[in-house]
């Protein structure tokens, strides 16, 4: 995968605000990651503890006991996740339901903000992250993207492939088809996203090629993000394939941003992990191996359009 591709977003927090996809009320409402979430709605997706499911021996005896995996999330990045009549919804939690019957625990969703998810299982509010984030090698060790140590590296079960998708005002006003074509420009990106990082890349690379400075702004939320361009104060916003192809059939009846896809750019979202919790890791992987053989996996993926981002098999750390 190259710097271009996310998510998240490193990636559509409250990107769901800007298409009036959400309702923030929930019927369990609680703290998200630290001070610096806000109260989110948490949905558990599967069925109670059963210890006579096929993988429920392969799980840790601290989850067996618990009969949940608790999971941190975005919950605002349809469709992959978000909130809608209450409950956490999407690709994510339809997967994580999936899986949760081959494993007999519930997966417990809870929302918080993106930039805290991984420090998250660090702290025991979670047990691993599942939030269409991008599985990098900087991730894995644990590094910004400068190379510097920022805390506890991750592994990764990988799920889904994505690649960036371009969101611009309805009629392409600016006639973008590349990021090269952004150069001059101004993009708006989601804090904290390795979209973010691409954005500043691809803006070395513009001032390199002498075709005119790159402005990046970058806003807490991707829906944010959106309502820059919408008002013309942004050729795009950067996002994820799946969720700007959603953004662009549903933001105002599909009237307000079109989205153009960057498919050679293509990389893998994991669900992640502790490196130092190895045994649920695997167990997550066969876990996934085994609704993607058994077709439940793509028929969660169907449901939400988002079949073309389809895995054959599940793997470890195979982001790059």
């Amino acid at each position: 995968m190259t710097a271009s591709t996310t998510r998240r977003t490193t990636a559509a927090r409250s990107r769901i605000a800007a298409v009036g996809a959400i309702a923030v009320a929930g019927t369990l409402i609680l703290t998200g990651c630290g001070d610096q979430t806000d109260k989110a709605s948490s949905t558990p997706s599967g069925a109670a503890a059963n210890s006579s499911a096929p993988l429920f021996s392969k799980l840790p005896k601290k989850i067996q006991d618990a009969g949940v995996i608790k999971v941190g999330t975005d919950a605002t990045y349809a469709p992959m996740e978000f909130t809608e009549g209450g409950k956490i919804v999407g690709v994510d939690p339809d997967v994580a339901a999936a899986m949760a019957k081959q494993l007999g625990v519930q997966f417990k969703f809870e929302s918080g903000t993106f930039d805290t998810l991984i420090g998250s299982m660090q702290t025991g509010r979670s047990d691993l992250v599942m939030s269409s984030l991008t599985d990098t090698k900087a991730r894995q060790e644990g590094l910004d993207d400068k190379g510097a140590k920022t805390g506890a590296g991750v592994d990764f079960v990988d799920y889904f492939s994505a690649s960036t998708g371009i969101l611009v005002k309805k009629g392409n006003p600016d006639g973008i088809k590349t990021l090269d074509d952004l150069c001059g420009k101004t993009v708006a990106v989601q804090r904290g996203t390795t979209y973010e990082e691409s954005a500043k890349t691809q803006a070395e690379k513009c001032k390199t090629d002498g075709k005119g400075e790159l402005k990046v702004e970058s806003f807490p939320t991707d829906a944010e993000a959106q309502t820059r361009v919408k008002a013309g104060g942004a050729a795009a916003d950067l996002n994820d394939s799946p969720v700007a192809a959603y953004i662009a059939q549903t933001a105002g009846g599909g009237k307000e941003f079109e989205a153009i896809a960057n498919p050679t750019d293509a990389g893998l979202f994991g669900i992640a992990v502790d490196k130092k919790n190895t045994q649920l890791r695997d167990a997550l992987k066969e876990a996934l191996d085994a609704v993607i053989k058994d077709g439940t996996y793509k028929t969660a993926l169907d449901k939400w359009n988002a079949g073309s981002g389809a895995v054959t098999e599940a793997k470890i750390n195979a982001g790059s």
